[in-house]
């Protein structure tokens, strides 16, 4: 089989809104979503190589795991499983999205990795068949497979639907430097209280009402993160602030590209150097 590869970049997302309407009796949450993917990215190279080579993963990031527990090899294993194929592969990660923030990074990766094996063979399967095979590898996948920049999620997050998304909102991502489990931040959802003076209500916008309800449990734990949040609401050039799906990450949304600079050279003082602090925007998609 000749050699072939595609690098493709594989988009963060932030949540604009999470609420959590109850628990299933399989364990996951009901929720409903929007998901929008941003101007961070990780880069997916992918290659076709010698059947016998197996299944490979490299990354720049040293600590991120190589093995099959990275949802990429799982996405490649279960795309080729669907697609009744064994072929040698090669993915490499170039990592600019931090681990455990709520931006979806191993999620993107896996859709990305999905994408760039199905078009290296000649697209033996549907976009419906791969969004089944992203929702078998994680309730965010879906969403990086659609060619849009945002999505509305149903279900546990997976049932996905393309919606028209034509702001291009300029943020500041802020990541602290500890990760949140996603499992931890849902198995404590029911159980957690808010604390007081920390604004927990929805954030009216013209791009929707903004609000996270697992920013509960994880503020009641990660003290830093309402008190970030609060000195955010309280800039000058912040329209909106909220946490990314679990977290740790949170985002606040600028007028301008030009506050955004700012207010993430202002995020870096505040927080100090171990936290991971970046100024970008969300991308935008017209009724085609």
């Amino acid at each position: 089989m000749p050699a072939a590869s595609l690098e493709l970049p594989s988009h963060a997302k932030v949540n604009l809104w999470l609420r959590i309407l109850g628990r299933r009796e399989d364990g996951f949450h009901e929720v409903e979503t929007r998901l929008v993917k941003v101007g961070v990215a990780d880069t997916v190279g992918l290659t076709l190589a010698d059947a016998s080579d197996g299944i490979r993963l490299t990354c720049n990031v040293p600590g991120i795991p190589t093995d099959d527990s990275n949802l990429a090899i799982k996405a490649l294993k279960a795309f080729e499983a669907r697609a009744g194929v064994s072929c040698g592969w090669v993915i490499h990660l170039e990592k600019r999205i931090p681990h455990g923030a709520g931006l979806g990074g191993g999620s993107s990766n896996a859709a990305t990795v999905l994408k760039a094996a199905n078009q290296l063979l000649d697209n033996p399967l549907s976009m419906e068949a791969l969004l089944e095979i992203a929702a078998s590898i994680g309730s965010d996948v879906p969403c990086f497979l659609l060619d849009t920049a945002a999505a509305d999620g149903t279900g546990r997050g997976e049932k996905v639907v393309p919606v028209d998304f034509p702001w291009r909102l300029p943020l500041v991502l802020i990541k602290p430097p500890f990760p949140i489990p996603t499992p931890w931040a849902y198995k404590n959802w029911s159980a957690s209280q808010e604390l007081s003076g920390v604004p927990y209500a929805p954030q009216i916008c013209p791009w929707g009402s903004m609000v996270n309800h697992l920013e509960r449990p994880v503020f009641q734990k990660h003290l830093l993160l309402p008190t970030l949040k609060n000195w955010l609401l309280d800039h000058g050039s912040v329209r909106a602030a909220l946490m990314s799906g679990s977290g740790s990450t949170l985002f606040a949304i600028t007028g301008t590209d030009i506050e955004a600079a700012a207010l993430a050279r202002e995020a870096r003082d505040y927080c100090g150097e171990t936290s991971w602090v970046r100024a970008t925007h969300t991308l935008s998609s017209q009724p085609s």
